[in-house]
C-alpha cells in the first residue's frame, strides 16, 4: 500500500491507517533516507497510539521509552550510529524486541536478521515535489 503525504498534517491520517493495520504486530521498522520524515512520522504515530509524552529522536541514546494508554510501553529506536549486529546486542536490542512492548525502529538495516516475518515495514521516499511517499510493506 502506498500513501502520499503532501503536507505534514497528512501524517495524522496515515498514522491512523498504520495503527489500524498493525493488528498484533509489535515491531515497526522504518526505512528511508536521511530527512525523509521518519522521526516526524513517529511523532504522529505515537500520538495515535495514545502516547502523551514529547516524542524526539533518540539518536545518541539509541532508544527512548514512552508509555501508551492503548499499548503499554512503546520503544523508539534510532539505530543510525550502530555499525554491527554486535553493537545492537550491546544495547540490549533483544530484550526490547521480545518485551511485548511496541518497538518502532529507525534505520533497522543493522538488525534486519533479528526481525521476524511479522515486522511491519514502512518505507519513506521524498518525491520531486517534496511530497513524502510512504509504502506500507508486507501487510499479508
Amino acid at each position: 500500500m502506498e500513501l502520499v503525504a503532501r503536507q505534514e498534517s497528512d501524517l495524522t491520517s496515515i498514522a491512523a491507517e498504520v495503527v489500524k493495520l498493525l493488528g498484533e504486530r509489535k515491531v515497526i521498522a522504518l526505512k528511508g533516507q536521511m530527512g525523509a520524515g521518519k522521526t516526524t512520522f513517529i511523532r504522529y504515530l505515537a500520538k495515535e497510539m495514545g502516547v502523551k509524552d514529547e516524542v524526539s529522536s533518540p539518536t545518541y541514546g539509541y532508544v527512548n521509552e514512552y508509555e501508551s494508554s492503548l499499548y503499554g510501553p512503546v520503544y523508539h529506536f534510532d539505530l543510525y550510529r550502530l555499525e554491527t549486529l554486535e553493537d545492537a546486542y550491546n544495547i540490549g536490542i533483544e530484550e526490547y524486541l521480545y518485551s511485548g512492548g511496541i518497538c518502532i525502529i529507525e534505520w533497522p538495516e543493522v538488525i534486519q536478521t533479528l526481525l521476524g516475518n511479522d515486522t511491519f515495514w514502512i518505507e519513506f521516499n521524498v518525491a520531486q515535489n517534496d511530497n513524502r511517499i510512504i509504502r506500507l510493506v508486507g501487510l499479508d
